[in-house]
């Protein structure tokens, strides 16, 4: 007889051992695998609406700002003088060529100098005079150009022709066909003089300018 099998038992495996341990395994890679996905994709819709977001908040302030800037500037008559008046008191008239929410930019310049004569310390009895002076002349000589800041400016305001200082201007203009001659006295620009004791207005010519 033959004994050499007699202890070659097959061995008894538990059912479904191995499988289910490799069902587990392979589920909790599954898990973890879609968790990552899951944040991985949280961020970038967070991502995606924050950008949206910033977009959307750009596009709007640059839309209001371009049509408040657009409607303003559709009320300089460019056909007119524009008096611009600043916070410091100064009032500047000339002619608008650009605004925006940061400056003014104005060129044609004209300001007002105020001087008061007579020999009397009492403001009754003195005659102030109000003369209308163009940019150019002064210490620094500045080009008739200027760009001013908008924080300054407290409001603006086209100019009748029939104006005194449009009149001033024509004078002038008229005066000097060919532009302002610092070396020339006689070319500053006309003035209107208000008389404090009198009623009357007469019309000078201003022979100096300060700077404004």
């Amino acid at each position: 007889m033959d004994f050499s099998n007699r202890n070659a038992q097959p061995q008894n495996v538990a059912p479904g051992v191995t499988s289910s341990a490799s069902t587990s395994t392979a589920s909790r890679k599954s898990n973890k695998d879609d968790s990552k996905l899951g944040r991985i994709g949280l961020v970038v819709a967070v991502v995606a609406v924050a950008i949206l977001l910033l977009f959307l908040v750009l596009l709007v302030a640059r839309s209001t700002t371009t049509s408040d800037n657009s409607d303003e500037h559709k009320l300089v008559d460019t056909s007119k003088l524009q008096a611009v008046f600043l916070s410091t008191g100064q009032v500047y008239f000339g002619n608008i060529q650009q605004l925006n929410n940061r400056y003014f930019v104005v060129n044609n310049i004209y300001y007002l100098q105020t001087s008061s004569t007579g020999t009397s310390t009492t403001a009754a009895a003195a005659n102030t005079s109000v003369s209308l002076v163009k940019l150019g002349c002064e210490l620094h000589s500045p080009y008739d150009k200027m760009v001013i800041n908008r924080s300054q400016v407290t409001f603006w305001e086209n100019l009748q022709d029939n104006g005194q200082v449009a009149q001033a201007v024509k004078t002038f203009k008229k005066q000097n066909p060919t532009g302002q001659k610092c070396s020339d006295s006689a070319s500053s620009a006309p003035s209107t003089t208000n008389n404090v004791q009198g009623s009357t207005n007469t019309t000078t010519n201003s022979n100096t300018t300060t700077k404004p």
